[in-house]
């Protein structure tokens, strides 16, 4: 059977096709049983809500044409399972199943928020995920099947601790020294030249005339590269890694497994994902530190894309029997 996964993020969307089942594995020439490789792309956003219905629907089709399944009549899919940031109400998560139902009609399909794939990627049932890429979420699941969410509130209301709020963060630094009346430091001459901008004014000008997220986000690397030196981006850091580790520590609580006075909390691990997480390890360095002062101390980076555990779910779900609905003879 053949299975797609999707992660769905605010600026991009990873697929695989694999298949599930005794198709999953292959023998190699030397006659030992393999897993068998998904076929892969990466393409734009189809979060609805990042990008629009129209765009979010063109970026299925791409990954569709480039994965040989875009025609309805012959997709040969039998679940796709999405993983999809912001997917967290039942009418966000429906308006996506519908665009994907269009394109694979007969399809099983799943959609969910993105962390659960995230989990399911680190080759866990239970724990935390905690997430900072272009945005930020925390995730809890507890081994009894008990769910707690904090964060994701989008770059408008929150997304603390994510690569735009870093960047937002050191606008705000160059804004705040020019109406000091100050010389430019090392953070704000940095994003000026990497913006082609020749003072803070034009920055605050280009920040509202282009507020692409995944474009601010991408120059978060900067202030971790000055971090070292510069004491406006070390705080920058400082910050995001504190809003970070307490996203993490408020889902715990809600579970119960940090409440005050409980006698030596076990939790299950802290999953560290997302481009902030994955690719600056003092960020990641940072977090860790700050949650074990506060209890959780097995922290674990992600070592595998995403998608693979959507590709995952979505050959559980394949191999599960489909419920009859209420007053259907079994």
């Amino acid at each position: 059977m053949r299975v797609l996964g999707l992660d769905i993020g605010g600026s991009k969307t990873h697929a695989m096709l694999a298949d599930a089942g005794t198709d999953a594995v292959v023998k190699d020439d030397g006659g030992t049983t393999v897993p068998r490789q998904p076929a892969e792309c990466t393409v734009g956003s189809a979060n609805i809500a990042s990008v629009g219905e129209h765009e979010a629907a063109a970026a299925l089709d791409d990954l569709a044409t480039r994965l040989g399944i875009g025609d309805p009549a012959a997709h040969g899919i039998h679940t796709v399972f999405a993983g999809a940031a912001g997917a967290d109400t039942p009418a966000a998560r429906e308006r996506l199943a519908s665009l994907l139902a269009g394109r694979f009609p007969g399809a099983r399909i799943h959609v969910d928020h993105d962390t659960r794939i995230i989990l399911a990627a680190g080759g866990l049932t239970a724990g935390t995920v905690l997430i900072s890429g272009t945005g930020s979420a925390a995730w809890a699941k507890a081994g009894d099947g008990r769910e707690a969410r904090a964060g994701g509130w989008g770059y408008l209301l929150g997304d603390e601790g994510s690569g735009y709020a870093v960047a937002r963060s050191a606008v705000r630094n160059a804004l705040e020294e020019s109406d000091q009346g100050l010389r430019a430091g090392p953070l704000t001459a940095r994003l000026l030249a990497e913006t082609g901008t020749m003072e803070p004014a034009g920055l605050l000008d280009l920040f509202y005339r282009m507020p692409e997220r995944r474009f601010w986000a991408g120059l978060a690397g900067t202030v971790f590269a000055l971090a070292v030196t510069d004491s406006a981006s070390a705080a920058i850091v400082e910050d995001a890694a504190g809003h970070l580790a307490t996203l993490a520590v408020t889902v715990n609580r809600r579970l119960g497994t940090l409440a005050e006075g409980a006698p030596e909390p076990s939790p299950a691990p802290v999953l560290l994902a997302g481009g902030m997480l994955v690719n600056q390890p003092s960020l990641a360095a940072k977090v860790r530190d700050l949650l074990a002062v506060r209890g959780l101390t097995d922290v674990r980076v992600l070592e595998r894309a995403p998608a693979w555990g959507a590709v995952e779910l979505a050959g559980q779900l394949a191999l599960t029997p489909l419920r009859p609905a209420a007053g259907v003879p079994v």
